[in-house]
């Protein structure tokens, strides 16, 4: 409201002055030339008769009248020669002459015959033509002013209307939101609102499903992780009550069984702290020049006794010169992470194949198994924190290696996916940058 007030306003004021000057500077304009008119009229009249006695000044004061003016004419020495009643002079029409000459809208012009002055014309104006112009022009003026105010205030009130909605969704849904419910989100309307207005909606809504998928992500890791301490808790709880009461005999066999429980505990912690330093971008990546198939090649190596107990046949196609920039270390353990999961869920007799291979500008390595594979509907999630499937349960693992594969791939510029039917086996791909990309 204050900016189309201030616009009328000046654009109003600036329109008023202008009218009033242009229609002076046209009046003025005018003026000069009829003056200039009569000024020649006045000086054939003197030429043709020799001087001013006896002449006829029906034309320059016909010029006068036709120019809604009163003449007066005086000759070189200021005698009224013409008086406003078109009369010759006398006591009256010299003192309305001389009332006449005082007038400010009034003009004077030297008559000039062969070049010397012979007298003087006077004319002078009414105001009412003029002061009639400027009250038209002001009325519609003002009147444009009025109606420019009024559309100026239909149009911010509309525009606010537009502005503050969505915001005052997005504001409500926010407090909602902060004060704890979590289904709050931006109206519909504030969503499909055009611009940067629905692009704030929409990511305002984004951010809050984010939210609630970490809050609902971290109440069941928390539930998981109770679940996966809670059993050789209770089995070292147990097994300490009986070495305490004396029920059993503290032999090598009993204290290497409670000693498993430890460790099984001290590995969920150690992946858990590994897992939280990778997702809070903690970890100090190392960039170097790698050949990916080396480096493929020795976590095969290191991981070649658990497979080979495990009962699995491993083969390997890999290109030599795969070059990426990353960190050896982390990279091994992103390669022997996968192993040890096949390892653990493959059966006896089955087969892996460690491959090696780039395309224009990735570099890509696979582990892919023949073991019982992973349901399609599952495929998701094989990447979250502690989710081991139904099939799982049981096993050894925390859950937690794929998750560490994922942040430390992530990190790296790359991605992870895995595919599977559910029946012939599992493929896990990383691919990387190319180190020329």
């Amino acid at each position: 409201m204050v900016v189309a007030f201030t616009s009328v306003a000046v654009l109003t004021v600036a329109a008023l002055i202008g009218t009033s000057r242009g229609l002076s500077a046209g009046q003025q304009a005018d003026r000069a030339a009829a003056s200039t008119a009569v000024a020649s009229a006045a000086a054939q009249a003197y030429a043709q008769q020799g001087g001013w006695a006896g002449a006829d000044l029906t034309a320059a004061d016909a010029a006068a009248a036709q120019a809604g003016a009163r003449l007066i004419v005086r000759d070189a020495q200021g005698t009224v020669v013409l008086s406003p009643n078109g009369s010759t002079p006398n006591g009256l029409g010299t003192g309305m002459g001389m009332g006449m000459g005082n007038s400010a809208a009034s003009t004077e012009t030297p008559v000039v015959v062969n070049g010397t002055t012979v007298g003087t014309v006077r004319l002078a104006f009414g105001a009412g033509s003029s002061g009639q112009a400027q009250q038209i022009a002001w009325t519609w003026i003002l009147v444009a002013a009025v109606a420019a105010l009024l559309a100026a205030l239909a149009v911010s009130w509309y525009v606010t209307r537009r502005l503050t909605t969505p915001l005052v969704q997005i504001s409500a849904a926010a407090r909602a939101f902060a004060a704890g419910d979590r289904s709050a989100r931006a109206a519909i309307d504030a969503a499909a609102a055009p611009g940067e207005l629905g692009d704030l909606a929409r990511a305002f809504d984004a951010s809050a499903d984010a939210v609630e998928r970490s809050e609902l992500t971290r109440r069941r890791m928390a539930a998981d992780l109770a679940h996966e301490l809670r059993t050789p808790l209770a089995i070292l709880q147990a097994g300490l009550e009986e070495l305490r009461d004396g029920y059993v005999e503290a032999d090598s066999a009993r204290l290497a069984a409670l000693h498993d429980q430890s460790v099984r505990m001290g590995r969920v912690v150690g992946d858990l702290s590994e897992l939280s330093e990778a997702e809070a971008f903690t970890l100090t990546i190392r960039p170097e020049l790698l050949d990916l198939s080396e480096l493929a090649a020795d976590a095969l190596g290191a991981a070649m006794p658990s497979l080979a107990a495990a009962g699995l046949n491993v083969t390997t196609a890999c290109d030599n010169g795969v070059m990426v920039w990353g960190d050896g270390d982390r990279l091994h353990q992103v390669v022997g992470n996968l192993l040890a999961n096949t390892a653990r869920h493959c059966r006896v007799g089955d087969s892996v194949t460690v491959t090696v291979c780039e395309t224009d500008d990735s570099a890509m390595l696979t582990v892919a198994d023949t073991g019982p594979g992973i349901a399609p509907e599952n495929l998701d999630s094989v990447f979250d924190r502690l989710w081991r499937g139904r099939a799982d349960v049981d096993s050894a693992g925390s859950g937690i290696g794929l998750a560490v594969v994922r942040e430390l791939v992530t990190a790296h510029g790359g991605r992870v996916v895995a595919t599977s039917d559910g029946i012939h086996g599992s493929t896990f791909t990383v691919t990387l940058p190319r180190a020329d990309s």
